[in-house]
């Protein structure tokens, strides 16, 4: 019964999904790939994998779940060669640093969950498992997987804090979907606890740890540095500030920090990543308003080198993890306004030393481990303590190593989860042949 209903709404809502989808991919300049979306591949994609069979499915709805699939993928590819790899998305930018990445043989969109749609992917594909990143819970997708005998594993789970009680309160519709899963890889035993206390067989579920763990830890030297100043026409022998994945609220405290900056060393620059970048004509004209030279990374190429006190404006996708290796202090957006935060692992890899704001709230365990490795300095709570930060470290090289050296070594004390996956899958895999 919950099943149909859940069904019955679909078709209700269609109407309206198809003309909203289409204008928020029109109107920010993305294509909307309907057809891959209702479930047709086209037929020369498909010959990327061989035309079906011996792939692994692996979704990802976005940027976040996308790279911490990462790691899995490179080990995918190491514990199971014979095996091709296709990456779904949901998103446009999801996609776009999925194929940046060259971690997989075929990448697609994720279909919408209709029964037939599904169907036509998983028929197209034949899967020999699908592993869904993080907490994403699609009935019909997880459904017909079953019914077709193709395991199913949710990777890198989670249950925040604020989405717990929301996911209890629905367990009698959550239920019956979980108990159809394979296996469940959370990241931390609280998450377990959680997703089994929602309606997951306790007997499916493991303790996987966190795949953002998992990225290799590498400080780029001073020659690969000076390349990719070079390349994105940063100054030389500037202070080179980065503010990532800021959302609108946060660009204004960040050039508040950064005039203050200025005042004390007019020999540094701003890199300004908005986490959505069809935001950046509106953070172009916050920028004039504010009175900063600046240029957007897409007019920047065969331009002269941005002047020390300039901005460069990120408005492109795939690009930001390159840019924290020239970087010498990196603040994470999403922090100071209260969307949940963003991972500050990446520049963490890159031995940078990482500030974010009071609100990570879908980060607790990370931000926690920052604390304490780092001091509490890491995580100022208001533009005053962020500036009085910026300030102290722009002053100190030593300090910054040091952060940056504990930034990393966060990640070497807490790597393994991608060897935990694997081994579940590898299970999961043997339990399909031995049926087969």
């Amino acid at each position: 019964m919950i099943n149909l209903i859940y069904n019955l709404l679909l078709w209700l809502i269609l109407p309206l999904l198809v003309p909203y989808h289409a204008y928020r991919s029109l109107s920010r300049g993305r294509r909307t790939a309907f057809l891959e979306r209702f479930g047709r591949i086209p037929a020369e994609e498909l010959e990327l994998i061989g035309g079906g069979g011996g792939t692994i499915l692996v979704h990802a709805v976005s940027v976040g779940e996308t790279n911490a699939a990462l790691p899995l993928l490179k080990g995918i590819r190491t514990r199971f060669p014979g095996k091709k790899i296709v990456i779904s998305n949901v998103t446009e930018t999801g996609r776009s640093v999925a194929q940046k990445s060259k971690a997989a043989d075929l990448c697609i969109y994720f279909p919408f969950d209709y029964p037939f749609a599904v169907r036509s992917v998983l028929e197209s594909l034949r899967p020999d498992m699908v592993v869904i990143m993080e907490t994403e819970i699609w009935p019909n997708f997880i459904g017909v997987a079953r019914e077709m005998g193709i395991p199913v594993l949710l990777a890198n789970g989670r249950i925040s804090d604020r989405s717990f009680g929301r996911y209890l309160r629905l367990s009698w519709f959550f239920r019956p979907v979980l108990e159809r899963l394979s296996a469940l890889c959370m990241q931390t035993p609280v998450d377990a606890e959680r997703i089994a206390a929602i309606g997951a067989p306790s007997a499916a579920v493991h303790v996987g740890g966190n795949l953002k763990y998992d990225i290799p830890v590498v400080k780029a030297p001073p020659e690969q540095v000076a390349g990719i100043k070079s390349t994105y026409r940063i100054p030389a022998d500037c202070f080179v500030f980065a503010a990532a994945s800021t959302h609108e609220g946060e660009e204004a405290q960040v050039l508040s920090a950064y005039r203050e900056l200025l005042a004390h060393d007019p020999q540094s620059f701003l890199i300004l990543a908005p986490r959505h970048p069809e935001r950046a004509p509106g953070v172009a004209e916050l920028i004039k308003k504010e009175g900063f030279p600046f240029q957007s990374r897409s007019t920047l190429d065969g331009s002269p080198p941005l002047p020390a006190g300039g901005i460069m404006l990120l408005d492109t996708v795939g690009e930001l993890a390159g840019l924290y290796r020239a970087s010498d202090l990196v603040f994470v957006g999403g922090t100071l306004v209260a969307t949940g935060g963003h991972n500050p692992l990446e520049p963490a890899a890159c031995q940078v030393p990482v500030l974010f704001g009071p609100h990570m709230e879908n980060f607790r365990e990370i931000a926690a481990l920052f604390v304490t490795h780092c001091g509490a300095e890491v995580q100022p709570a208001d533009l005053a303590a962020l500036t009085s930060e910026l300030l102290r470290l722009a002053a100190d090289p030593a300090l910054r190593a040091e952060l940056g050296r504990r930034g990393a070594g966060i990640l070497l004390e807490s790597a393994g989860a991608t060897s935990r996956h694997l081994d579940v899958m590898d299970s999961l895999l043997e339990g399909r042949a031995n049926r087969g």
